[in-house]
């Protein structure tokens, strides 16, 4: 028999059937009325706050907050173009315009990681405060093409390329709040979510002197421009006349467009810019008022200065390495399924944002990252290896494939093949007696003629290897087909 008040036994003590049976188990309370209205909506910024707190907050938004401050990094150094420029490696244009290359991509360019030589690219800072933007898209006939348009999430919001039907005309790009009239002869108007973003065309090119030439006509009306320029007529632009100016400086990595040192002052407008997802009121709400309270505070501004310097080191950098995310596949491959629609997955953005920015959608290409051999080790140009693609294997795709290499900071080193990826562009790959086809990745010439054509040329030191799959098809795309092993010769 139990003696004594209920409040004096422990809780613990009373079976918990006995608790529902006599209506004491812990039950939900109703709100209060008024109790939502009651609540704050954001921190309260006549409150304290410590540098330790300032941190804190400084290094989760520098994280998440990566992938658009280097977009809107970019937008800025776009800004001081007076024209469509040809600089060395680069080419560079006026905001709201673009710019093209007329064949593949310079191997000395260092603002892009990870970039192919299977597609003559071209580029566009989208500033949509300024005006609306008109894309131009001319008849490619046959030829692969596909215009990468991204918001500064890095998310796409434009579908036009050969994957998707798209016909040759006029299509408009317009800002979130934009209201205005759509000019006669328009075809199609994308929304972007924000004011700022990033373009960059990509149209296929053989690797032969006659596709070189041929693909001139096309790319020379690939344009864009301010919607006020629009007159319903399909212009043209000599892309080799652009004027030629000295190349900004570079090193051996990606040139910067992330700094710790301005995020405390950037983070502010590159919100404003970004409206917050569904779910992220809070999450800017909390950082912005703690940006506001380190303007008036110094020491406060040099805890989120530090932090951020630390979360580049700790956070960021590591994701530069391919085998440090991703959906992990066989034989130590890796890639990603919500390519340039990340939303709120705030960790694949930013690491993709480190290490290849500007991917497509799944549906336009699939990529596969790879480090390591089958073995796990790290590829290293001190060794040979071989990738075969068993018969009827090479990536499934409705538009091309290709195998390209890059050292290791993700970009192309100069060889006497000048050749940096191999796939539906090299017309001389020889195929076995069976059907396969093996690429021989290695520094030196192999003395064999049909490993010759088949080579691959490595850069010296650690490099990684990495499959494009330009409109793929389901195999490629639902996981069934994934790249082979890469081995390590051996003999």
């Amino acid at each position: 028999m139990i003696t004594g008040s209920l409040s004096a036994l422990s809780a613990a003590a009373i079976p918990a059937r006995l608790l529902f049976a006599a209506g004491l188990a812990p039950q939900s309370p109703s709100p209060s009325p008024g109790w939502a209205s009651a609540l704050t909506t954001g921190p309260d910024t006549r409150v304290k706050i410590t540098e330790e707190y300032a941190s804190l907050v400084a290094r989760d938004a520098y994280f998440w907050a990566w992938p658009l401050l280097n977009i809107y990094n970019r937008r800025l150094t776009m800004a001081q173009a007076k024209e469509a420029v040809r600089a060395g490696p680069l080419v560079f244009a006026p905001l709201n315009r673009n710019a093209m290359f007329t064949d593949y991509v310079d191997p000395a360019e260092r603002a892009v990681a990870c970039p192919n030589q299977d597609v003559v690219y071209g580029l566009a800072s989208i500033a949509l405060d300024l005006s609306p933007v008109v894309v131009q898209v001319p008849d490619f006939g046959d030829r692969f093409w596909v215009y990468q348009i991204v918001d500064l999430r890095s998310d796409s919001f434009v579908q036009l390329g050969k994957m998707y039907a798209t016909r040759p005309g006029f299509y408009l790009l317009v800002s979130p709040n934009w209201r205005g009239e759509v000019p006669k002869g328009i075809t199609r108007v994308f929304r972007s979510s924000t004011n700022t973003g990033f373009c960059v065309p990509r149209v296929f090119q053989d690797d032969t002197p006659e596709d070189k030439k041929a693909v001139q006509g096309v790319l020379a009306q690939v344009l864009f421009y301010p919607v006020n320029e629009f007159d319903g007529t399909m212009k043209a632009k000599d892309w080799n006349s652009m004027p030629k100016t000295p190349p900004p400086p570079s090193g051996n990595e990606e040139s910067k467009w992330v700094f710790p040192e301005k995020f405390v002052d950037q983070l502010p407008a590159v919100l404003a810019d970004a409206s917050p997802l569904p779910g992220e009121e809070a999450r800017y709400a909390q950082v912005l008022a703690v940006a506001a309270a380190a303007q008036g505070d110094a020491k406060l501004k040099t805890a989120m200065t530090s932090a951020a310097a630390q979360a580049e080191e700790e956070l960021v950098k590591p994701l530069f390495q391919f085998r440090n995310y991703g959906q992990q596949l066989p034989h130590n491959w890796s890639t990603i399924s919500n390519e340039a629609a990340f939303g709120t997955d705030y960790f694949t953005r930013t690491a993709v944002a480190k290490s290849n920015i500007f991917v497509n959608s799944p549906n336009e290409t699939k990529y596969f990252y790879q480090d390591l051999d089958d073995s796990g080790a790290r590829l290293n140009a001190a060794n040979r290896y071989v990738f075969t693609f068993a018969k009827g294997q090479t990536p499934p795709v409705n538009g091309f494939w290709s195998l390209s290499i890059y050292n290791e900071y993700h970009f192309f080193v100069a060889n006497p093949l000048n050749r940096f990826s191999v796939g539906t562009k090299n017309k001389g790959l020889k195929y076995a007696a069976d059907g396969s086809l093996t690429i021989y990745v290695q520094s030196k010439a192999p003395t064999d003629k049909v490993q010759r054509a088949n080579w691959l040329p490595a850069p010296a030191g650690d490099f990684s290897l990495y499959v494009r799959a330009y409109w793929p098809k389901t195999p490629v795309t639902d996981g069934s087909w994934t790249p082979p092993a890469v081995h390590k010769v051996t003999t």
